[in-house]
């Protein structure tokens, strides 16, 4: 397999392209002059130097490849310009499907999210429930969901793309990191005295990126897969973290309409300052709803791995700790 990744220089990319690699796949990676390659600078992989925004990159990217996988997106709970959001994640995404099949790309998988995946207090949400524009919580669920809309018609068209839509990843390698591995560096270097309570779907990184080798391999083109694993309250995984690394979970638990103040609050110094607030009103209003999905069609279909979420958790913690990302009274 010749595979071309986005987003390779990522969390979900950098473990796909690993386990790429370990499968035999001769990789490209799609990386622009100022990406940090620390996720991938032991792998054999070829650079390949473009930008979603440029489309004469993508041309020349896309050429000669079996598989192309498209994980790269802008994936923040705040951001100063929503504008740049956009133009990365669905305008990126329209100009990388269709460079993709003007070269005659004979496989596709893009990488969505479970925020495009409807849900409720009341049931799991499945492959078949699809999240509104109108109904959009944060200009990163809304950018996803319009481009998964935009993919969709290009599989209308007859393109040969599966889609899938990781939940919550956790694990080690998460550089940058996200919000979910922020949210573990905070809690290790005691700067989470309290929580605003949460259910979230979370799967081991290292699954994530199987599930895409599994989807390309074995997946059925116009189809959506979840792929996630454990649905647990954040006070649950919290636990779980203090039980790992040996630090005290906060017992504090905040009113949603305290964090949503506190939101307001920090997105008016956000606007003002130009940097991430550290309530982020996005991201508070993410968490009013519980993210909840049924993984079933993704482990029967595809066989999905469903490691256990403390061996993820675990591995997260040991990989901040020896990268540096923890304070001296953090490690235990």
């Amino acid at each position: 397999m010749r595979a071309l990744v986005t987003g390779a220089t990522g969390f979900v990319g950098g473990r796909l392209a690993r386990e790429l690699v370990a499968q035999g796949a001769t990789v490209r990676a799609l990386v622009r002059h100022t990406s940090d390659r620390r996720a991938i600078a032991d792998l054999p992989v070829e650079y390949m130097l473009g930008d979603l925004c440029d489309p004469q990159s993508l041309a020349q990217a896309v050429t000669n490849i079996d598989v192309l996988f498209h994980v790269a997106a802008d994936y923040r709970f705040w951001v100063p310009d929503p504008a740049s959001m956009q133009q990365a994640n669905v305008e990126g995404t329209v100009a990388l499907m269709r460079a993709a099949l003007d070269a005659g790309v004979p496989r596709i998988v893009y990488t969505s999210s479970t925020v495009t995946v409807d849900c409720s207090t009341s049931r799991l949400g499945t492959e078949d429930d699809f999240v509104s524009p109108a109904d959009c919580r944060s200009t990163y669920q809304r950018t996803k969901v319009l481009a998964e809309r935009a993919v969709w018609e290009f599989v209308r068209q007859g393109a040969p793309i599966t889609i899938l839509n990781p939940s919550t990843p956790v694990g080690g390698g998460d550089h940058r990191p996200t919000p979910t591995g922020q949210l573990i560096v905070d809690f290790l270097n005691g700067r989470l005295p309290a929580f605003l309570n949460t259910v979230l779907n979370w799967i081991a990184v290292e699954d994530v990126a199987k599930g895409h080798w599994l989807a390309a391999t074995k997946g059925r083109i116009g189809q959506r897969y979840i792929l996630g694993h454990a649905n647990r309250p954040l006070q649950e995984v919290l636990a779980l973290l203090s039980d790992v690394s040996g630090r005290p979970a906060p017992r504090v638990r905040i009113p949603y309409a305290l964090a949503y103040a506190a939101g307001l609050g920090g997105e008016v110094w956000g606007r003002f300052s130009g940097r991430r607030p550290q309530a982020a009103l996005e991201g508070i209003r993410m968490a009013a709803t519980p993210m909840q999905f049924d993984a079933t069609k993704a482990v029967q279909e595809l066989g999905l791995p469903q490691t256990p979420i403390r061996t993820a958790v675990t591995e997260a913690v040991e990989w901040y700790r020896a990268h540096g990302y923890v304070s001296g009274r953090g490690v235990q």
